[in-house]
């Protein structure tokens, strides 16, 4: 249990410190104020204050802020959320007074530093994943999308795809991994599928229909793969890096279609507590069955995910989160003014309230199905 929470505290600590970096790094090369730094959500376990900003450790770690000066609107206190005495010191026209050394309040930034600023949290969680994909397939190679092998009286084998067949394409979608085509079959539900691969160097396109298999209740296309490896060469790292952040992208996608369409149940969805069995479980399956070595690359695959996540789930348009933001911000941009600070602080406000909400949930979830 302990070595599962230390675990978790680091993957999913490293997620969120790099998504708020980015929020702070770009406010600061844009000249906005930033009041806070913090890691975690709650009282506070431990903080200081450096050249003006306050840098918390929180005792619930699901979370993190970057916080700006005026972030939303001129009656905000200062250090409202650190627990600060400072307040904001106005101008004579009832604004806010720049402060040159820590720069200037949230609203007081072009429209387009401000967006830059939002976008940066996402931004560099998606650096981090692609930092991250890179060491990874270094050392662990990628899983290339050859046929190992063709179940007899398939959709496969009816369709004429052999054992030795590398698959490039299927529908609209490039391939790079083994396991994208598996993703592609899981969530399948009997749609015809155009599969192109290439056999001695040329290049065929097959379209079969995946069966149903009642025992399984799903859709198989009848392949086996996933057992051939390439070993990147420094530039192939790169070219694959990206592949496999695209890869994680594209999951998630496809799970959020699926959450809309119902597909998905409430045993499907993770918060925190969630994410941390899956932390410990994953490791201590790897370490027992490959070594210390390969747990440790499977603690970085998880992060790759987190990160990834994260990143697309903030850019969604949703009020509290930063593509809520971002759009009140492309409002702004296209009116030419922003929008009233009133109303746009309390659809945040709402928005916060539904997440807060949401969370519980998803955390009670999580721990129901723990117990059973």
């Amino acid at each position: 249990m302990i070595r599962t929470i230390i675990l978790f505290l680091i993957v999913f600590g490293v997620v969120v410190v790099s998504h708020e970096f980015g929020h702070f790094i770009i406010a600061r090369r844009n000249g906005i104020r930033v009041v806070e730094f913090a890691v975690g959500m709650g009282p506070n376990l431990f903080s200081y204050e450096k050249n003006g900003v306050r840098y918390s450790l929180k005792l619930l770690p699901i979370g993190g802020a970057c916080i700006f000066e005026g972030e939303d609107g001129p009656e905000t206190d200062r250090d409202a959320a650190s627990g600060g005495q400072a307040a904001p010191v106005y101008s004579a026209d009832g604004g806010f007074a720049a402060d040159e050394k820590q720069g200037v309040p949230f609203p007081q930034a072009g429209v387009w530093k401000r967006i830059a600023t939002v976008f940066a949290g996402p931004f560099f969680n998606f650096i981090l994943a692609f930092v991250v994909a890179v060491v990874l397939t270094a050392f662990s190679g990628v899983d290339l999308p050859v046929i190992a092998g063709v179940s007899e009286g398939s959709a496969a084998e009816e369709a004429g795809l052999r054992a030795g067949d590398v698959i490039t394409k299927i529908g609209h979608e490039r391939i790079h991994f083994y396991r994208e085509v598996m993703v592609i079959s899981a969530i399948n539900r009997g749609e015809t599928l155009d599969i192109r691969y290439t056999r001695d160097g040329e290049e065929g396109v097959v379209s079969l229909t995946p069966r149903y298999d009642s025992d399984d209740a799903r859709y198989y296309i009848g392949i086996t793969g996933g057992g051939e490896y390439l070993d990147c060469n420094p530039l192939q790292v790169f070219q694959y890096g990206f592949y496999e952040v695209e890869y994680f992208a594209r999951t998630t996608y496809k799970s959020l279609g699926m959450l809309f369409q119902g597909r998905v149940t409430r045993d499907d969805v993770s918060g925190p507590v969630g994410i941390a069995q899956l932390v410990g479980e994953s490791y201590d399956a790897a370490e027992e069955n490959y070594g210390t070595f390969s747990a440790v690359l499977t603690m970085m695959e998880i992060v790759v995910l987190l990160a990834v996540n994260l990143g697309i789930m903030n850019l969604l348009p949703l009020p509290a989160l930063d593509g809520g933001r971002l759009l009140f911000l492309l409002i702004e941009v296209v009116r030419g003014k922003p929008v009233s600070p009133e109303k746009e602080g309390l659809i945040h406000f709402a928005g916060m309230a539904l997440l807060m909400v949401l969370m519980v949930f998803v955390m009670y979830n999580d721990i129901m199905k723990i117990l059973h």
